[in-house]
């Protein structure tokens, strides 16, 4: 299924739900392979940017990119997640750091709807990560069975609510993500990423918040939702099987929002390009996606492109220029 081993954690899972929660993953029997090593391109993997400040983030098992920060001056750990809109909330954890409801009246500032589920928003006074501060900030909250996987503790999301409004910068491989500060000129990196022999995939934003990327299998056209809450790439397997790519079940599953629970198969795509990168030969995974994760806006996506891929190929996701860079 295309698995591979990322620092300090294994690429074991399968596609998460669409904007929200992601639960367990079964294992099962699969072979966990090494990722060789890749070259990383310097001036790519700069620790300093201008006008920007760098927040390390690092790996845990099944592929969970975490944020190390603080809530109301408690620390807290936040999975990065590009498919969440807002920063989302475990509501035990929430009262643990003293996340309550507005003072107005002591109301929930409003309810925010989530996959057919409306959630209460409250209110955090402070939220900050290394020396980065993001002031006050709106925290959706939820009842949620997170999967702890490898004893690393996950207390909610960090989504694209704060990594837009920052133009945030996220460096796959480098473990770092980059958040605009002052008003400095616009760091460019297609110009840097094309000398590093990077590609250059324009990301969309679609009506729903969503960020998606051209791609195509089979030389058949189709969009990607960019997601770094799912820890494999897996693609929508009537998609893979109007195509003619075989599939093969495994014992991994998969569980979406609203309680729904997928099985996952694995198919071998020797064509697959994202934007204008093409991506080596390999097996990926498919299964049927739930309606709600298909539909993305006014766009029907055909698989997600997940944390396993993303640091592979050295992914740089520019919230800034609005750019994936490959490599």
């Amino acid at each position: 299924m295309g698995l591979h081993r990322l620092p300090h954690g294994n690429v074991t899972g399968a596609s998460s739900a669409r904007r929200i929660w992601r639960a367990g993953i079964l294992l099962g029997l699969l072979t966990i392979v090494p990722i060789s090593t890749f070259g990383v391109a310097k001036r790519i993997s700069l620790t300093q940017l201008l006008g920007y400040k760098a927040v390390p983030v690092r790996y845990a098992p099944l592929n969970k990119m975490i944020m190390s920060v603080r809530i109301n001056g408690q620390p807290a750990n936040l999975l990065v997640d590009t498919a969440a809109n807002q920063v989302i909330l475990d509501a035990d954890a929430a009262q643990s750091f003293g996340v309550q409801p507005s003072q107005r009246g002591l109301r929930y500032i409003r309810f925010a709807q989530l996959n057919g589920q409306s959630l209460p928003v409250a209110f955090a006074r402070s939220l900050t990560a290394g020396s980065m501060s993001f002031g006050s900030a709106p925290v959706t909250l939820r009842n949620s069975s997170w999967s702890d996987a490898g004893n690393e503790h996950v207390d909610g999301l960090l989504g694209l609510e704060i990594l837009t409004r920052y133009k945030a910068i996220i460096n796959c491989r480098t473990k770092l993500i980059f958040f605009k500060v002052d008003l400095s000129p616009d760091v460019r990196l297609s110009s840097v990423a094309s000398a590093e022999k990077f590609t250059r995939v324009p990301l969309q934003r679609e009506a729903n918040d969503a960020l998606t990327v051209p791609c195509s299998v089979h030389g058949r056209p189709a969009r990607m939702l960019v997601d770094t809450g799912a820890f494999i790439t897996t693609f929508h397997e009537a998609f893979l099987k109007s195509l003619g790519i075989a599939v093969e079940p495994t014992r991994v599953s998969a569980h979406f929002a609203r309680g729904t629970a997928r099985k996952i198969s694995a198919g071998q795509i020797t064509d697959l390009r994202i934007g204008d990168f093409k991506v080596p030969a390999a097996k990926f995974g498919a299964t049927g996606l739930p309606n709600f994760m298909l539909g993305q806006g006014s766009v029907r996506i055909s698989g997600v492109l997940g944390m396993d891929t993303l640091y592979n190929y050295s992914a740089i996701i520019d919230l800034d220029g609005m750019n994936l860079f490959l490599k």
